[in-house]
């Protein structure tokens, strides 16, 4: 649908139900939002295997093994 036959549909409406026209569109607007950061959000466990650690990662670093022992 163009803008155009919209904005003159809206144009006709008398005022009591333009509120109404501006309470459902600001209802589909924060539905959009809520869509578009469901999809933006990260899936668990999508990134496996594209990381890897050497092996003695964890393991204590020659300078702090003295506060270790």
């Amino acid at each position: 649908m163009e803008n155009t036959i919209l904005y003159q549909k809206l144009a006709s409406l008398p005022e009591n139900l333009k509120s109404e026209v501006d309470k459902f569109v600001n209802e589909l607007l924060l539905k959009a939002q809520v869509q578009k950061n469901l999809m933006n959000k990260p899936i668990f466990g999508s990134t496996k295997g594209m990381f890897t650690l050497n092996e003695g990662f964890n393991d204590t670093l020659e300078d702090f093994k003295e506060y270790t022992d």
